[in-house]
């Protein structure tokens, strides 16, 4: 089974599909998210990503108003509304992206946000592991139908199903998750991938909170379709996510092992390679 975004095909036999998550690693800053895009597509991502809430529908009062220091002032909810993008900040974000070719789409987190962000025919909807099992939140992105891709962190199998029974399998992609911000390696989990493929039927990825890049390269060897990376400009920069997210040579790095992954993975048929045959006649002291 295959799904298509922005005009690619993801499934298998297909390359991988790469994709920057900058989320909230912008910290408000419009041309900090700019600046991601640029790096996230001179990589070679395929799309980024986003984030979209509408703050006082996600969080209760009691939350927003508990005490948090940041930057934006010392309470949550002062901290949440810094990081949210409005529709003009968006609207740049979308002339941005087009004129660096490169998809964007988004994690909405309520159901005006699934509306908010059909505004702009962003061409899939991802659905966030803290949203897995929100019925209506689900039901809502897919009346959209468009694909959906579904992140897995934090979630047991019996969730996953109950989440792909209300989402049917038509257009839909699966990420394989662990929601630890960074993630440990023991705690990845890579053979999850296999399993769920076979499980489902459908394109299976990879979204990886972890430091390094050997265990996402891992994961398309073992069969991912998909695979989500956080973006960061700095790790050192405030938030709370930078420590979990690859700097501008993490994702370069990424992109170029996978494609290396890609290539060396072959056709599973085992053949005497013209290259071999000079080197065999010169080493071997016997045989046909």
């Amino acid at each position: 089974m295959h799904v298509r975004i922005g005009g690619r095909a993801i499934g298998n036999n297909c390359p991988c599909y790469v994709v920057a998550e900058i989320g909230i690693n912008h910290n408000g800053d419009l041309q900090t998210a700019k600046r991601l895009i640029d790096v996230a597509a001179s990589a070679g991502c395929e799309a980024v990503k986003f984030q979209k809430r509408t703050v006082d529908v996600v969080y209760s009062a009691a939350e927003l108003s508990r005490v948090r220091e940041s930057p934006f002032g010392n309470t949550n909810g002062e901290l949440k509304r810094g990081l949210e993008f409005g529709k003009e900040q968006y609207q740049e974000i979308d002339s941005h992206c087009k004129k660096k070719g490169i998809v964007w789409f988004a994690s909405p987190w309520d159901e005006a946000s699934v509306d908010f962000l059909e505004e702009f025919g962003v061409p899939c909807h991802k659905v966030a592991s803290a949203s897995l099992t929100d019925d209506s939140l689900l039901r809502r992105m897919r009346a959209t139908k468009k694909p959906i891709i579904l992140s897995t962190g934090m979630s047991t199998l019996a969730q996953i199903d109950h989440a792909v029974e209300v989402l049917g399998r038509e257009n839909l992609i699966i990420l394989h998750a662990t929601s630890t911000y960074p993630a440990n390696y023991d705690e990845l989990n890579l053979r999850v991938i296999p399993v769920l493929a076979a499980r489902f039927g459908v394109p299976v990825g990879y979204s990886g909170h972890e430091t390094g890049i050997a265990s996402s390269v891992a994961s398309v060897a073992l069969g991912a379709s998909m695979v989500e990376r956080h973006l960061t400009l700095d790790r050192a920069m405030w938030g709370s996510d930078q420590a979990a997210s690859l700097e501008p040579n993490g994702m370069q790095r990424l992109l170029r092992d996978i494609r290396l992954i890609e290539m060396s993975m072959g056709d599973g048929e085992k053949r005497l390679l013209p290259r071999e045959v000079p080197i065999m006649e010169k080493l071997r002291r016997v045989g046909l």
